[in-house]
């Protein structure tokens, strides 16, 4: 998956991979049957990796506003490794902009849980809780989509970091 991270993925056929990463392509075939599938599985580790990681950063706080602080700075920390290329790879091969944009999705729903909670303890002030979740899970998705990449010239780390400091400062008492 550092491969990946680090170069992306479309300009790699199985032979250079293979190369690469010092195996045969009988090793890569019994990963995955296709390249395809190969990079949507490493796609669904690193999500899946990168999910537990975040999820044990919130578990770690209580406080409304530093458990959603402590979520999106951990979105961003785990997307920071990401080149350029992995993300625009992301975003251009089908299988893994599915993969990329379902944690995408989950992610917002976590957002607006996050968000609902806080205002339930007091700690937000009351805001239509529905529209905030709409408005940063289509950011989210814009970043996601390479968006803001492109309008901003923004890593999505730092989209999400920026989203983080957004959030909070326009959220807190």
């Amino acid at each position: 998956m550092a491969l990946f991270v680090a170069e992306g993925f479309a300009r790699f056929t199985l032979d250079d991979l293979a190369a690469r990463l010092h195996c045969s392509k009988r090793t890569l075939y019994g990963l995955a049957g296709s390249k395809e599938q190969l990079v949507r599985a490493a796609v669904v580790h690193f999500f899946r990796e990168a999910t537990a990681r975040v999820g044990a950063a919130l578990a770690a706080e209580t406080d409304p506003a530093a458990r959603l602080a402590a979520y999106l700075r951990a979105v961003s920390a785990e997307l920071a490794p990401g080149s350029a290329r992995f993300f625009d790879d992301l975003a251009a091969f089908e299988p893994a902009a599915e993969v990329y944009g379902r944690n995408t999705r989950a992610a917002a729903r976590q957002v607006q849980q996050l968000i609902e909670d806080g205002v339930a303890a007091g700690a937000f002030r009351e805001t239509h809780v529905a529209f905030a979740a709409d408005v940063i899970s289509s950011v989210m998705v814009r970043i996601q989509q390479r968006q803001v990449a492109e309008a901003t010239g923004l890593a999505d780390a730092e989209a999400y970091g920026h989203l983080a400091e957004l959030l909070l400062h326009g959220l807190l008492r």
